[in-house]
């Protein structure tokens, strides 16, 4: 069995990152100078939420992580959002948060090898391609490719996968079951020449890819690598001393969460322990820091006896809105060109909220959290995946959706992991920032 997010090996490298903040919080707190407290952020609630998934073998294996919308041109009202569960695959749910479909994750292809495991999930809007949703499967180190049909009677989506689709980082079957795969995507179309790419990390490293997709004359589709570019691991600190977030050991800081501005073609890429990259989406062109974690530059020693990291004194050096890790990155997009780029901050569940326009620097505009509705409709904690569509969607949701994973969903089953997607009205998310 491969470990899933809640396994004692990813408890283990969540561990470290959580006691560094830790740290770091005591000693802002036993710091000889007052600080005045910030205000708090404002808070919405979500409108609806899917239905629970859990993380152990009744469930399926089932673990919530990235969402994606797609709007019904036709029928705003029949718009959906796609989601990853991992090893358990894609859901599909309509806008009452009801599921109408799920496919599986590709089976294992031999019985010591990983299983199909989805992450990241992005959409396709071409005339050459059609609308698609692509999804990273960390499991194979593969793009899965599904044609969207709402009308289809089977289910809206279809695997259209070229079934000679190549990994994308690892050489071999054995490269693949070290699971330093694909992780993060986005895909973003050039409007210019209307080619379609997606965007792919590699889980525990730098790198990113940009691949090509590419429509087969069978129906399917595949993808070419274009080219490859690695963030840094490691940053030189004003007071002259190097600095790497302390992981695992053989662990580098990886990037998961980004979103790419379809009008500007530039990537925001969050590196989990460092902060959000600004960057082209060819990945060429020098990647700009837009803010860093408050941990950044603080030092840590990995404890192998404890497994977690023991962090030395704050130099000072950190971000003052991101706790890590950074996670879903998502675009709340205007016709004039302004907009919003809306960050989660995993280590405190809040979410940052920065200027769209790359001439504003990326600016930082405010922040929000999710809370309860009631008390059966929770708000997001520890949340990975997000996604926002400022366009209308029906009477539901007229001012636009935001669709947030939740990492603990309550109340739950205290005895079982539950993961589950919150459904926000974007007007009040644009609204608590604009206050």
């Amino acid at each position: 069995m491969f470990p899933t997010r809640r396994s004692p090996y990813v408890a283990a490298h969540r561990t470290p990152l959580l006691a560094l903040a830790t740290a770091v919080a005591a000693l802002a707190v036993t710091a000889a100078a007052p600080v005045r407290a910030a205000a708090p952020l404002p808070a919405v609630t979500p409108r609806a939420e899917t239905p629970a998934l859990h993380d152990d073998t009744a469930g399926g294996d089932a673990d919530a992580d990235d969402p994606a919308i797609w709007r019904d041109a036709a029928d705003p009202d029949r718009s959906l959002v796609i989601a990853t569960a991992k090893q358990g695959g894609l859901r599909v749910y309509d806008l009452d948060a009801r599921e109408v479909q799920s496919l599986p994750a590709p089976a294992a292809p031999g019985p010591d090898d990983a299983p199909g495991r989805f992450n990241n999930v992005d959409l396709v809007h071409s005339a050459r391609l059609s609308d698609l949703a692509v999804t990273s499967d960390r499991g194979s180190d593969r793009l899965r490719v599904y044609r969207i049909d709402r009308d289809r009677a089977g289910g809206p989506l279809t695997d259209v996968t070229d079934p000679k689709a190549p990994r994308i980082f690892s050489a071999s079957q054995d490269e693949v079951n070290e699971q330093r795969t694909a992780y993060g995507l986005a895909t973003w179309t050039d409007p210019r020449s209307g080619r379609s790419f997606a965007i792919v990390s590699r889980r525990e490293r730098t790198r990113l890819a940009v691949l090509e997709l590419t429509a087969r004359a069978d129906g399917t589709v595949g993808y070419t690598k274009v080219r490859t570019l690695d963030l840094p691991a490691g940053f030189r600190l004003p007071n002259g001393t190097s600095w790497t977030p302390c992981n695992e050991p053989g662990e580098l800081p990886q990037i998961e969460g980004m979103v790419v501005d379809p009008a500007t073609g530039t990537l925001y890429a969050g590196q989990e322990d460092i902060g959000i990259w600004r960057l082209r989406a060819d990945l060429t062109g020098k990647p700009q820091l837009v803010d860093k974690v408050k941990e950044f530059g603080v030092p840590g020693t990995y404890d192998e006896t404890t497994e977690e990291c023991v962090a030395g004194a704050d130099p000072g050096y950190g971000g003052t809105r991101l706790t890590a890790d950074v996670e879903g990155l998502t675009l709340v997009t205007e016709k004039d060109g302004d907009g919003l780029l809306l960050a989660s901050s995993q280590g405190d569940d809040t979410f940052a909220a920065y200027d769209r326009e790359i001439d504003d620097d990326n600016e930082y505009e405010g922040g929000f959290r999710i809370t309860p509705a009631s008390a059966t409709l929770d708000g997001s904690e520890e949340c990975d995946g997000a996604a926002a569509l400022n366009e209308p969607l029906g009477r539901r949701y007229p001012n636009g959706l935001l669709v947030v994973q939740d990492g603990h969903d309550a109340p739950g089953d205290p005895d079982r992991p539950s993961t589950n997607f919150k459904f926000v009205d974007l007007g009040k998310v644009t609204s608590a920032i604009d206050d």
